[in-house]
């Protein structure tokens, strides 16, 4: 760092490597409030165990850390108050765990939606793609799942599966994960024609027929 001497750093790392990457930069005299993560790399024990070298470290994540959302106190209300947790309940509201609750979230609802269009029957694979291509989450519908906020409405589909790809700026204070900004959408009209090229010299160079959208 010292020699290339960046305004900015984007630190694309997961796990130990985060912890690493920001203790060298600690060592270099590199501000961490000039590091910016993806969502991989702005996991809490990495953090913790980095110890202050990762104060300031900003993070852009795609869902909110914490447990100041009604499904989340469902969940410790009843399942772990009846010691029914996967895991430590310490770990809930962290960004993995928070992130394992969307994953539910998402899927319930997408296979929901199918049984909307196929009927409530045991569904296909193509079915349950259909539903999460054809969901759509709007404010009141996720305040409804007691996730108002986790995170931003979206609407999936064949083309984007991202809903939108809005992020949301964390910032570690050395304790926990304080909100730097409300969610920002990505500028599609720059990004979405580089990922389209970079996904059709990937279908040539492997011989792969891309899928079409409707």
């Amino acid at each position: 760092m010292k020699a290339v001497q960046p305004d900015w750093v984007i630190l694309r790392s997961v796990g130990v490597m985060t912890m690493a990457a920001l203790k060298e930069a600690a060592q270099v005299g590199f501000p961490r409030d000039k590091i910016v993560g993806p969502s991989p790399s702005c996991a809490e024990p990495e953090m913790v165990r980095a110890g202050d070298t990762a104060r300031g470290y900003p993070c852009a994540t795609w869902h909110a850390a914490g447990r100041n959302f009604p499904l989340i106190q469902e969940i410790l209300t009843y399942v772990y108050a009846r010691g029914q947790g996967p895991g430590p309940e310490e770990d809930a509201g962290t960004m993995r765990w928070n992130l394992g609750v969307l994953d539910g979230v998402l899927t319930t609802e997408g296979i929901r939606r199918a049984m909307q269009e196929f009927g409530h029957q045991p569904l296909t694979g193509a079915q349950v793609q259909w539903g999460l291509e054809h969901l759509t989450l709007t404010a009141a519908s996720l305040k409804e799942l007691g996730v108002e906020g986790l995170i931003p409405p979206l609407t999936l589909s064949c083309r984007d599966h991202e809903g939108g790809g809005g992020v949301k700026f964390l910032q570690w204070d050395g304790t926990q994960w304080t909100v730097l900004t409300d969610w920002i959408a990505p500028d599609q009209t720059l990004v979405r024609p580089l990922v389209e090229a970079s996904a059709v010299k990937y279908a040539q160079e492997k011989g792969i027929t891309p899928r079409t959208c409707p």
